[in-house]
């Protein structure tokens, strides 16, 4: 498929984990990329260009919004992946990890939506919210995640109400756990595996390629029906009620007997 033929996107977050992965298939799909990042990717080529970018400061944004117009002379993508999460309760967070939280987060989608869309406006565009499903529900020790993820899928809605006379669909995705290198380390052990991929109705975690198959949907013509949408990719996870496995335990008893 070549769905971004003659496309430009940025894309935050992109050295690295799923952000790598989106640049990688919107490349493979014909796309230009400018990486916003804090440290460049490993590898890149031809079609992919780095902006070393805070995304959560207006000058650095602004800086790579036009660096990109610059290069290519347009934008049709932008995917506001980069995200930070933070292990306190509230009592024990300082003010200073709660404010870099909600500055990655949510402070950086503002940024650069309010930068890129300008640039959409005579043509159109697509923009791709990554929220989370800790955006959906609560996370024992994960208040300021939760609620920073919870106010992007808000801003989604709002922003795709705010864009729909330009042209503009504005989307996001809610992954559930995805196998990248911060989580490496948690599902190495038994112990880890099981706690993470219990809840899971799928048994497993998600790639980060996968994550980009639902991002280039979003993205491109494919979903050009599609504004102010809150898709999940989770295995599962927030179908569940909470309830217990009635029939798992009957087959285990009737197993015992």
């Amino acid at each position: 498929m070549n769905r971004f033929q003659d496309k430009v996107a940025i894309v935050t977050g992109g050295s690295n984990g799923i952000g790598a992965a989106i640049v990688a298939r919107l490349v493979a799909e014909g796309a230009k990329v400018m990486i916003a990042d804090l440290a460049p990717p490993a590898t890149m080529g031809a079609a992919v260009r780095f902006v070393r970018t805070d995304v959560s400061i207006a000058d650095d944004v602004h800086a790579t919004v036009t660096a990109t117009l610059d290069a290519w002379g347009r934008l049709d993508v932008l995917v506001n992946n980069a995200g930070i999460g933070a292990l306190a309760e509230t009592p024990d967070m300082a003010e200073e990890l709660w404010d870099r939280v909600f500055a990655v987060n949510i402070r950086s989608v503002y940024l650069f939506c309010r930068a890129a869309i300008p640039a959409m406006r005579g043509q159109g565009g697509a923009i791709v919210n990554i929220a989370s499903i800790s955006g959906l529900g609560g996370d024992y020790g994960m208040g300021a995640y939760n609620a920073s993820k919870g106010a992007v899928i808000n801003y989604t809605r709002s922003l795709a109400l705010d864009c729909a006379r330009y042209g503009i669909r504005v989307n996001a995705l809610c992954p559930g756990l995805i196998e990248t290198a911060i989580i490496g380390a948690t599902l190495a052990t038994e112990e880890g595996r099981a706690a993470w991929l219990t809840p899971i109705p799928l048994g497993r975690p998600g790639t980060p390629q996968e994550m980009a198959s639902v991002v280039a949907f979003l993205a491109s013509d494919d979903a050009a029906y599609m504004t102010g949408s809150i898709l999940t990719a989770d295995g599962g996870v927030t179908a569940h009620t909470g309830q217990p496995n009635i029939p798992l335990r009957q087959r285990l008893r009737d197993a015992r007997t």
